[in-house]
């Protein structure tokens, strides 16, 4: 039997580690970490073993499927194409462009074909565009809007020279990074320690990261604001701040001044860490030769996420670990567009959905007010919905409204290998090949990664006969919905040109004229040939200061103190302590699996084997005062819904909080995945209300939801559910 093995990354998160991968004639018979890679060296996590399972799926689609009553059946790609294309124009004809709604998931971001999403939108023409990003990252681009003048600089925590890192809201043990790039976070974390540095984790839960810290801070849910406000006043009154670091910057008295209204002794109740914990906090951060605070999505899904962010950012700015080893920094990547971020001026509040709450940031509306968007008639209503490579049924806050939503449309069409809980209500599903089955080039993660690289990502296998990439599929429809003349003669021309600006050339296209490539570096510059050359990728270099090159404010500055997060941050000073009612006693939160990533992953046997892992984590106190048993069922409930799942309990969360991840139940009638069906768990968005949101950002604020648990004695946790109506994949 013909053997091969070939190096590649896997795709399934942001750390994207190097793989390689050993096949036996059709058949993944091994992966594992490749020792060339020159940013995971050799490392993976579980997730990258479940590429073979993913590709191997019986329950994936390999070919196009239309809605025939209540089941799916196969359908040519000619012929879904021109469905597609009639059926959106009708209704972009009759009602207009933003009749029409398109909902970009997290995967795209993991290969250049996300490019051709964002194209197609831009054929859509429409206002109704919406991605994972209100429920992700938002707060992380606002801030570096606010402060740094454009989005695309979001700094990347340099963890591989610091000597004081402070995790907020993450959990990169798990994670790997995200929004910083750092494979084999386990080991970069130890590696601080092991130099002499200090790490420190600040959250509810004593996570995987916060196992291998110095020191676990138990803040309070929602508390992270208030603790950094305690930070920055005592580095402030005491004469902390880096005085060379405050004259790159604007803001400095407004700042202060805010500060001032908020010491530890204020700071301490709110954020749920004593006052002399705070003070030496400031003093620890202000004193190390290099220290940075790197923060992510725990913090990102509340109603202060913008404001953390920003204070994150600020902190690391006063105390001058901006722009510096060791500190936030900014990465010079092979197609590198900070240089032109201040020509790229991004706008909020262009336009708002038709309830007039959620504003439009970057040409995107929230998505918490999508299913109103669909269900609310009248003028500017959504009558068809694209969806491409998302499940926002089960990953967004919709009050369980989205998928009565979906059913409701005229006409609904899906990019996606499965038949999931989003993509069941389609009309059309268009499904693209296996990741296995495409070459690519990446140029999103090294803008975020802790070390300047470019890696190709050779394809493990050659795509069967009639499939077709991501790319492929959108370029199509961004054919099919363009207002051409001739339709018939002009389309294929179109098509044509389409098919000569693969991702690959336009890579090649965008690191040429890069800061590594041939046309600036001459000969000796990086092409992408010379990259296939290279097994484990090219290394380009530490992250360098740069920040004086590429800030995009108007002034040329750092904005310490933009107005509206400082009348914000006054506003929640002014509030009373959030302390639940009704009843509502412990506030949730979310956490994550190693062997899970979002809705992803569930349907391959290896990544769910073992005991439950959509469980209620509850303190042994808290479970005793309710008379609860580790491995009962239990009643979540809030506002807004109520679920059932399994408790676990355990002391490495506080007391007062509970922890539930999302992404789980997936028994839905008709959803494809039948091993994920066949799964205990429940879908925890169904607590989160979707009118509860950062108000600065209109991030869904998915974390400190106010719920109370009870005994759910009675109620059936039946693990042999099988979805129904489930369409027969194709060899």
């Amino acid at each position: 039997m013909d053997t091969r093995t070939v190096a590649r990354q896997c795709t399934l998160c942001e750390a994207h580690c190097g793989i390689l991968v050993t096949v036996e004639g059709d058949h993944v018979a091994r992966i594992e970490g490749n020792p060339d890679d020159v940013l995971s060296r050799g490392y993976i996590c579980p997730k990258a073993t479940a590429m073979g399972g993913l590709h191997h799926d019986p329950d994936r689609l390999r070919t196009p499927v239309r809605r025939v009553g209540d089941r799916f059946e196969p359908i040519g790609w000619d012929e879904a194409f021109a469905e597609i294309g009639r059926r959106l124009r009708s209704i972009r004809q009759e009602y207009g462009a933003s009749a029409i709604g398109m909902y970009l998931g997290n995967p795209a971001a993991h290969s250049t074909s996300g490019l051709y999403g964002i194209l197609l939108r831009i054929a859509l023409l429409t206002r109704n565009f919406y991605s994972a990003s209100s429920i992700d990252q938002f707060p992380q681009e606002f801030a570096a809007w606010q402060m740094f003048g454009s989005n695309v600089l979001m700094p990347v925590a340099d963890i591989d020279r610091t000597d004081r890192l402070v995790i907020l809201g993450a959990n990169p043990a798990v994670s790997n990074g995200s929004v910083t790039t750092m494979p084999n976070a386990r080991q970069r974390i130890k590696n601080v320690r092991q130099r002499g540095g200090k790490v420190v984790v600040i959250d509810p839960r004593r996570t995987e990261t916060a196992r291998l810290a110095d020191e676990h801070v138990a803040v309070v849910p929602g508390g992270d604001v208030y603790l950094l406000l305690g930070m920055l006043h005592v580095m402030i009154e005491e004469d902390l701040c880096d005085a060379a670091a405050r004259a790159r910057c604007t803001g400095w008295d407004e700042l202060r001044a805010l500060a001032a209204q908020c010491d530890p002794e204020t700071a301490a109740p709110r954020a749920g860490v004593d006052a002399d914990t705070i003070r030496r906090l400031a003093r620890e951060h202000a004193a190390a030769p290099s220290a940075l605070i790197y923060a992510r999505i725990g913090v990102c899904q509340q109603v202060t996420g913008t404001l953390t962010h920003w204070l994150v950012n600020t902190i690391n700015a006063v105390t001058g670990n901006l722009d510096r080893p060791g500190g936030q920094m900014f990465a010079t990547p092979p197609a590198d567009a900070a240089p032109y971020a201040k020509y790229l001026r991004v706008k909020h509040g262009a336009w708002t959905d038709r309830s007039g709450r959620y504003k439009s940031f970057r040409a995107e509306l929230p998505v918490a007010a999508l299913a109103e968007e669909i269900l609310t008639e009248g003028q500017g209503k959504i009558r068809a919905m694209v969806t491409y490579a998302g499940n926002p049924v089960l990953s967004t806050p919709q009050r369980g409204m989205l998928g009565e939503a979906l059913d409701s449309l005229d006409f609904y069409v899906a990019v996606d290998m499965y038949v999931t809980e989003t993509t069941r209500h389609a009309d059309i599903i268009l499904p693209p090949v296996s990741p296995l089955e495409r070459a690519d080039v990446n140029l999103l993660f090294p803008v975020f990664s802790v070390r300047n690289n470019l890696r190709y990502d050779a394809a493990v296998f050659e795509p069967p006969a009639g499939g077709k990439e991501d790319w492929e599929i959108m370029a199509r429809m961004i054919t099919e919905v363009l207002p051409l003349p001739v339709r018939r003669f002009t389309a294929p021309v179109v098509d044509a040109m389409f098919a000569r600006l693969s991702p690959i050339r336009l890579a090649g296209a965008a690191v040429a004229a890069g800061p590594y490539g041939v046309l600036r570096r001459g000969r000796k510059g990086l092409t992408i040939g010379k990259l296939r050359a290279m097994p484990g990728g090219a290394d380009l270099g530490p992250l360098r200061p740069r920040l004086a090159s590429i800030i995009a404010t108007r002034d040329r500055r750092v904005h310490l103190a933009p107005p509206e997060f400082l009348a914000a941050a006054r506003a929640l000073l002014e509030r009373d302590r959030d302390a639940g009612a009704d009843g509502y006693d412990l506030r949730l939160i979310g956490r994550r699996h190693l062997r899970s990533n979002n809705s992803w992953l569930h349907n391959v046997p290896a990544m769910v084997k073992g005991r439950d892992r959509c469980t209620a984590l509850m303190h042994p106190v808290d479970a005793a005062e309710r008379g609860l048993d580790d491995g009962e069922q239990v009643s979540v409930t809030s506002r807004t819904g109520s679920i059932v799942v399994t408790l676990e309990v355990s002391d490495e969360i506080r007391r007062g909080t509970v922890a539930v991840p999302h992404g789980w139940g997936h028994r839905e009638p008709g959803v494809g995945w039948r091993l994920a069906a066949s799964l205990p768990g429940s879908n925890v968005n169904l607590l989160h209300d979707p009118a509860l949101v950062d108000p600065i950002s209109g991030t869904a604020a998915v974390n400190n939801t106010w719920v109370s648990i009870a005994s759910a004695a009675g109620a059936q946790d039946d693990t042999s559910v099988v979805a129904e109506n489930v369409p027969t994949p194709t060899a």
